[in-house]
């Protein structure tokens, strides 16, 4: 049974709200911190920059990953060179595609050629991941994120689809694969267990984290005591 003292996948935290933030960077088990524009606008970020420097310097030295936001492959480019000068940890975030299903292989092949670092984000098939590696090199550290929850999401079983990849990365010594949008805690041992390098955790599943390895019984005792105690407080009566 896998247990947060044996588990061998690096966990970021995935968020945009400071002071959440603030209180993860004390968690010895926090490895980096990714975010989004989606999780952004949700924590009412109005200054990226401002946002952008406060994380990195909570962060320290641990990977921090920024996404762009732009749609046009040119003033992406530009946002990922602005942002890649703001540390050494800096990972930019760059779509698979822009929203009109157009490859970012070009621009991710001149942004690598210039030694960003990269975190390629919304890959869902084995073919976008061939088409990303043979972008990246393996002189420039980069990850791949792999969206497993949203493939779960459509029914399919993403665990072999991620054991797939963890072979095709085989090949580039500095490329990471990333277990991106878990949805439940054993998505963090079905990612250590296939041997992804990182799953990104929100908060509220990083809330569930001491429950991994848990004793079943106990478990088990401990719900029925939330029901009765629940019902009490309630003052159900059946007369």
């Amino acid at each position: 049974m896998q247990t947060l003292s044996n588990l061998k996948v690096k966990i970021f935290a995935d968020g945009a709200d400071l002071k959440t933030i603030h209180d993860l960077c004390r968690d010895p088990f926090i490895k980096g911190f990714t975010t989004n524009p989606t999780l952004m606008r949700k924590a009412g970020i109005a200054d990226y920059r401002a946002f952008a420097r406060e994380l990195i310097q909570m962060a320290g030295d641990r990977p921090v990953s920024f996404e762009v936001f732009a749609d046009d492959f040119a003033e992406m480019e530009k946002q990922a060179q602005k942002i890649a000068s703001w540390g050494k940890n800096v990972y930019v975030k760059i779509p698979v595609t822009n929203t009109r299903a157009e490859f970012s292989g070009p621009l991710i092949r001149r942004l690598v050629a210039g030694g960003v670092q990269l975190n390629i984000t919304a890959i869902l098939t084995k073919r976008q991941v061939k088409d990303v590696l043979s972008c990246l090199s393996p002189k420039v550290a980069s990850f791949v994120s792999l969206f497993a929850g949203r493939v779960a999401d459509t029914g399919r079983d993403p665990v072999p689809l991620m054991a797939e990849t963890v072979q095709l990365l085989n090949a580039n010594p500095e490329a990471q694969l990333i277990w991106a949008s878990p949805r439940e805690v054993l998505n963090i041992v079905h990612a250590a267990t296939v041997g992804c390098h990182v799953i990104t955790v929100t908060p509220d599943l990083l809330a569930k984290l001491h429950l991994l390895g848990k004793d079943l019984n106990e478990y088990s005792l401990e719900t029925v005591k939330m029901f009765y105690h629940d019902a009490r407080s309630a003052e159900f009566q059946l007369e």
